[in-house]
């Protein structure tokens, strides 16, 4: 049993700054995930990516929060951040932590609970 459990959202004034953190608890089992990152779904929008990061450090941002979010992982802890600067209320929403393990040719995808981060004007 492999879950992602988010922390980090809030309200905060347009500006300024959260720290988003996804910690994996699994049942003993040792593993590393090959890709984490994080996704975002606004009230009546799709859900799409914010940014992700591979195994090697491959990262890749949407170009809407290039600039402003950095993300990083501890991949001995199968934990992933992302700290969110220069907020804005576009990027209110709820953000997802997602995170891909590989065995072999088989994928399986995990999804955090979500967490809300809304940004005032």
């Amino acid at each position: 049993q492999v879950q992602l459990v988010e922390s980090g959202g809030g309200l905060v004034p347009a500006g300024g700054s959260l720290r988003l953190s996804c910690a994996t608890a699994s049942s003993g089992i040792t593993f590393s995930f090959s890709k984490m990152g994080w996704y975002r779904q606004a009230p009546g929008e799709q859900r799409e990516l914010v940014a992700a990061i591979g195994s090697g450090g491959t990262i890749n941002y949407r170009d809407s929060v290039k600039g402003r979010f950095t993300i990083s992982r501890d991949s001995a802890k199968n934990t992933v951040y992302l700290q969110m600067d220069s907020l804005k209320p576009e990027d209110t929403a709820v953000y997802y932590c997602n995170a891909e393990r590989r065995f072999g040719v088989t994928i399986t995808v995990y999804w955090g609970q979500g967490t809300q981060v809304t940004v005032s004007s």
